[in-house]
């Protein structure tokens, strides 16, 4: 019995559409705010980096997907759209309006079977879920897990490092902060549930682990005489 092989219903050109739409989405996002918007002096909080993270977890989404089975078009859909309304919304609402966006695009942009459509839009819904990964589909459980390793290793820790400058930390700092990527990469590991988002955890916590003894190792304190 042979393998089958199943035609992917999302083109290149209608990817790429959906790319250019989120970006120009995010972008508008906080230009209609006044002042650039709630904390947008934090990087992670501008519209450059969360296309960045977007882009960040779909690759990583793709990637897990097609190592643990489960369908891939689904998966890199919803990990385009999963933070589209991240800059315009709080936060407890963000994951239901990015579904909310997600569906009217699709809807009136492709012509994509109503199944694939819940389905994107579920794991839209759901990557905020807090609870057991087991307890969803494995297309959504992807795209929590990619969402999550996002925010360990190097992207983690360059993101740190900048958060030091914004709240006047000098470099010697550097550890202490590092570190924090290093205990987050550890309650990553321990949520991850399919085995290859646990090895990308696991080669991430080694080369965060190695930086932060790195840091150790070179960058002298100040003795604070009394």
């Amino acid at each position: 019995m042979g393998v089958e092989i199943r035609e992917s219903p999302v083109s290149a050109e209608d990817y790429a559409a959906m790319e250019e739409f989120v970006h120009d989405y995010l972008a508008a996002s906080v230009e209609n705010e006044d002042e650039g918007g709630r904390m947008r002096w934090y990087p992670w909080h501008s519209a450059e980096y969360r296309f960045n993270h977007i882009r960040n977890v779909v690759d990583l989404a793709t990637d897990i997907a097609r190592e643990e089975g489960a369908n891939v078009d689904v998966t890199r859909v919803a990990a385009l759209f999963h933070d589209i309304a991240k800059l315009e919304v709080d936060q407890d609402v963000h994951a239901e309006e990015g579904a909310r966006i997600a569906r009217e695009y699709l809807e009136t942009h492709c012509d994509y079977p109503a199944s694939f459509v819940d389905q994107v839009c579920a794991a839209v819904t759901d990557h905020s879920y807090q609870g057991d990964l087991t307890d969803l589909p494995l297309e959504t459980r992807c795209l929590i897990e990619a969402d999550i390793l996002d925010k360990v290793g190097a992207n983690g820790a360059a993101l740190m490092l900048l958060r030091m400058g914004y709240e006047s930390r000098t470099h010697m700092d550097a550890a202490e902060m590092v570190g924090r990527v290093l205990e987050r990469g550890v309650d990553a590991k321990q949520r991850v549930v399919s085995e290859t988002a646990r090895d990308v955890a696991h080669q991430r916590l080694k080369r965060v682990k190695w930086f932060r003894e790195w840091l150790d190792a070179e960058v002298a304190g100040i003795d604070v005489e009394e």
